[in-house]
């Protein structure tokens, strides 16, 4: 299942494996995910997934010695407090998310700060705790 994320600002998430972080991104979110990128003088491996005027930088280090490889080590595995993305109908893409065995931490939406949202598990994600919101919340802000 493809979730339609809205727009999010650019976001930058250290993670072990590109190769295990990107279908999450591509598959679940559905973003486009741009070429891999090396950057030797810090050495990282970089690709953005990418839709609209959202963007979220995937990093991988390249050696084992980086500040990226350093960050990921003290974790245990990709890490960010959590990604938020609008989506509509919040309640219905969250039961097609959990029947299609996306691991979910809300079975329901709960109010949040902003609106109704609903947590993604951090395993979903490779590491990474994704909040959804529904967009007509943010939308009567």
């Amino acid at each position: 299942m493809t979730v339609r994320a809205g727009d999010l600002h650019h976001v930058g998430v250290a993670v072990p494996s590109l190769a295990d972080a990107i279908p999450f991104y591509r598959d679940t979110l559905g973003y486009a995910i741009g070429p891999w990128r090396e950057l030797p003088e810090q050495r990282v491996r970089v690709v953005f997934a990418e839709r609209g005027g959202s963007r979220v930088e995937l990093l991988e280090a390249t050696d084992a010695e980086s500040g990226v490889a350093r960050f990921v080590a003290e974790r245990g595995r990709a890490t960010l407090h959590h990604l938020c993305f609008a989506v509509d109908d919040l309640a219905g893409t969250l039961a097609r998310l959990a029947d299609e065995g996306v691991e979910v931490v809300d079975r329901a939406p709960r109010q949040g700060a902003h609106g109704m949202v609903a947590f993604l598990h951090p395993r979903a994600a490779d590491g990474v705790l994704v909040e959804l919101i529904d967009a007509a919340s943010i939308r009567s802000r």
